[in-house]
């Protein structure tokens, strides 16, 4: 299974792994794939500390860092930078308050208790909010940095090379892979409709070949329903370098999900996710539940744009876990869901990644032999 990109990061498979939680990070990166933590929910003294953690429990194993500095959003290029998240509140309009409101109280959410700090600020939501992060990443001997809806500005792309650190981005078209190219990255992960979290309307069976002749030779990561070794090997016969993966490790016995998110993931079928803007504004996928119904029903105001949709509903989503309400419990996480019916160690996962991929690739080798003199089969070569 070595690919370019094992050499190009010093890896022993192709499989990177984002993660917000640093130990899934480290063990991913110590069983010789290359985890990816998502620095997102953290904010930079919190990121610093998980940077930190990370660097004293990997070893000498590569990892890296992912952001999110969106191609565009409510207020870019508009507003002062130190007043951001103040007149960003303002654009906020009341009904849509009122609606969450409704919401939370149909299904009798209690409110924070008044000691308790509630979610302030926009996190990584903007480049503004998105620099500090790449600052403190680069100071730490990470080996890529990954960016998430759109190119990253040049000058991040540039600073990082010059920390001797590789550039990857998401993309969800060829479009968007040819820009990010040109932007000067050096690694694209095209993810299909089935991911989870941000996500864009080709499949990825359709979109990872696509995307691999587009940039060639700039390798790329196929990511988005791969959660087997079948699927690892499907990948890379459609000429993917490796696979990007998020959602299998969300129920891994390393992940810090609460048992509550947990067990609906190990309970929930590939037909129970939906693909909404609730959670950012952006299209994203999660599962299916009473809070997303909510927003599809007729009553509900629709959603907002980046970043005022995640500004409206964090305190909701705060208070929804505080208090385990499973109605409108949900998780971002990709189709291969259905296939997440157990609690397992990261390095029993990967085992099995890579024992599927050999199962796999013996059995297509198999019918290769195998092919040698047969006679085609009656109606084979139909589609």
């Amino acid at each position: 299974m070595r690919t370019r990109v094992c050499d190009l990061f010093g890896i022993d498979l192709p499989i990177f792994a984002f993660s917000h939680c640093r130990d899934v990070v480290a063990a991913v990166s110590k069983a010789g794939g290359l985890g990816v933590l998502g620095a997102l929910a953290f904010s930079p003294e919190q990121l610093e500390i998980e940077l930190r953690w990370i660097d004293e429990h990997v070893g000498d194993r590569p990892y890296g860092v992912d952001v999110v500095m969106p191609a565009s959003y409510a207020g870019a290029g508009e507003l002062d930078p130190e007043h951001m998240a103040e007149e960003l509140d303002h654009m906020i309009p009341e009904r849509h308050r009122q609606f969450v409101e409704g919401v939370l109280a149909q299904h009798h959410v209690p409110p924070l208790p008044a000691d308790e700090d509630k979610p302030v600020g926009l996190l990584g939501w903007t480049h503004e909010g998105a620099r500090p992060q790449v600052d403190i990443a680069l100071a730490h001997p990470i080996k890529l940095l990954v960016n998430a809806l759109g190119p990253p500005p040049k000058d991040i792309v540039d600073l990082a090379h010059e920390h001797g650190v590789k550039v990857a981005a998401l993309v969800g078209s060829v479009q968007q892979a040819q820009r990010q190219v040109n932007q000067g990255v050096d690694m694209i992960v095209a993810q299909g409709h089935e991911a989870g979290g941000h996500t864009g309307e080709v499949a990825t069976m359709v979109l990872v070949p696509e995307v691999v002749d587009a940039v060639a030779p700039v390798p790329v990561l196929a990511a988005g329903g791969i959660g087997s070794g079948r699927q690892i090997a499907a990948a890379l016969a459609l000429g993917a370098e490796g696979v990007w993966t998020g959602s299998i490790w969300l129920t891994t016995a390393e992940s810090d999900m609460s048992p509550l998110v947990v067990d609906k993931l190990l309970h929930a079928t590939s037909r129970d996710t939906v693909r909404s803007r609730i959670m950012t504004g952006k299209p994203a996928r999660m599962l299916r539940t009473a809070w997303t119904d909510a927003w599809d029903a007729p009553e509900s105001p629709g959603t907002l744009p980046m970043p005022l949709q995640y500004m409206l509903t964090a305190e909701a989503q705060r208070r929804i876990a505080k208090y385990q309400v499973a109605e409108l419990t949900g998780m971002p996480v990709g189709q291969i869901v259905g296939t997440m019916n157990a609690v397992r160690p990261v390095r029993d996962v990967i085992y099995d990644l890579v024992e599927g991929f050999v199962e796999a690739t013996e059995h297509l080798n198999a019918l290769l032999g195998g092919a040698e003199g047969a006679s085609p089969t009656p109606g084979a070569t139909r589609g």
